[in-house]
């Protein structure tokens, strides 16, 4: 007997439509402008067929998000319908209080209150993963997508302009003696320990030779306080996401030392995850919603849609912000208060940046991730020996080749390895995925 009985007529509708749309999209999907310097529509290259995709088993799911430009992919897919394209009208997207939020909420799942998954800060799916996180109750998850890459930055506050604190900071060791001869040793803070925001800071210090446990005083302290906290004087640096640095200097509380971009350009930075028992649940509805944030990535990424998009993102229910603060980080125009940077490879991307894909979740990053892990402690040191083992586990990267198959995206766009090959930082460091204890090994600061 035909499935189709199974299947209601609005799906069919909706899968239908899919596979249409994969061939009136050509300009869109899988074919993001050649450089991201222009600001024209998108070039078109080949798109491969895309393939029937099959109805999903749910047409709804909740994901969490943070008010930061790293949520733009699950907030524009939601608002221009992107996730409706794909047959799941009915995806719900919560604003987080705090990253703390984030992963209680995941913790006990949509079904107790909480979400199936969202957007996340490095490495804390294999932190909540196993359990390190939460209490040691282990919820697996599944990393399916990196949302973006850049849109970071190092905000230092006001009293320090002039004094040489910028990438490469002139004359740290008397700037950093001179505050401890003073009493007043630098406070640096970040929202979320152990992930993105504080490897930044940790790295951009260390690069520059200042020891961040020793000679700085880390902290993680909500978004609204540090701000606060930089009005006031009493806190030097903050590691954030666009709209806060920007926000910062705008508001003539500080300047902007380092872009993460600066630091580490086209560096991974934040990723869509779910719980593992909502994704073998519902294999259709996993790769359906794929599509909706790879689609979004796409429109987000032409620049032509930037200040509809930021329009989208100042909303009061999104992120609560003057549009004008959010419109020219997204075009790659910097106001770092003692220099600017107009650049758009500078600027936040979602679908391809210099090296390729943006979306794709390379596994080599989530290796680099656990190497800064054990580099500062925060993992054993006996993790990079079962690394690529737990990455396999966590990092679903097969179901994003699917999705992107299924979807039309060019064999272009698609990597044909889970490894994006040697990074190379400011400071000169390289990091080789094949042997990430030589990494290790190169490194002047560090714990292990």
């Amino acid at each position: 007997m035909s499935n189709f009985s199974n299947v209601s007529r609005r799906q069919f509708v909706t899968i239908a439509g899919v596979s249409t749309a994969a061939v009136l999209l050509k300009g869109c999907l899988g074919n993001p402008p050649e450089t991201t310097t222009s600001t024209s529509t998108p070039v078109s290259s080949p798109v491969s067929s895309a393939q029937p995709a099959a109805a999903p088993e749910v047409q709804t799911i909740k994901l969490g998000y943070l008010p930061i430009v790293e949520a733009a992919p699950l907030i524009i897919a939601k608002e221009k319908g992107f996730f409706a394209n794909h047959g799941m009208p009915d995806v719900k997207i919560d604003k987080q209080a705090n990253w703390g939020a984030a992963r209680d909420n995941v913790k006990i799942g949509s079904a107790g209150g909480g979400t199936d998954g969202g957007q996340w800060q490095m490495p804390m799916p294999y932190l909540i993963s196993e359990g390190i996180i939460t209490d040691k109750v282990k919820v697996p998850m599944y990393i399916l997508a990196q949302l973006n890459t850049q849109g970071n930055g190092i905000a230092i506050a006001n009293k320090h302009l002039g004094k040489g604190v910028s990438i490469k900071i002139a004359e740290q060791v008397a700037f950093f003696s001179k505050l401890k001869s003073a009493g007043a040793k630098f406070k640096a803070a970040y929202t979320f320990p152990k992930a993105n925001q504080e490897f930044w800071i940790r790295y951009w210090l260390a690069g520059n030779g200042i020891d961040p446990d020793s000679e700085v005083e880390l902290l993680t302290v909500p978004t609204a306080q540090t701000v606060a906290d930089l009005k006031r004087g009493v806190m030097d640096a903050f590691s954030t996401g666009d709209p806060w640095p920007t926000r910062i200097v705008a508001d003539k509380i500080g300047f902007i030392s380092a872009l993460t971009a600066e630091i580490w350009k086209n560096h991974p930075e934040e990723y869509l995850a779910i719980r593992k028992d909502w994704v073998d649940k519902n294999p259709n509805a996993t790769k359906a919603l794929l599509k909706g944030v790879m689609e979004a990535q796409q429109w987000c990424d032409n620049f032509d849609n930037r200040k509809e998009m930021a329009s989208i993102l100042s909303k009061r229910e999104y992120f609560g912000v003057p549009e004008t603060v959010l419109l020219e980080p997204l075009m790659g125009k910097y106001n770092l208060g003692e220099r600017s940077v107009d650049d758009k490879s500078m600027a936040v991307l979602y679908w391809k940046d210099e090296k390729g894909s943006v979306s794709y979740p390379y596994q080599s990053h989530d290796l680099w991730f656990l190497t800064e892990s054990v580099r500062w402690g925060f993992l054993p040191k006996d993790t990079l020996a079962k690394a690529k083992d737990l990455i396999k586990q966590v990092n679903r990267e097969d179901i994003w080749r699917e999705a992107a198959k299924e979807m039309g995206v060019a064999a272009a766009d698609i990597p044909t390895s889970t490894s994006r090959g040697v990074e190379e930082f400011f400071d000169g460091t390289k990091f080789d995925p094949e042997n990430p204890q030589a990494y290790l090994d190169s490194l002047k600061i560090k714990r292990v």
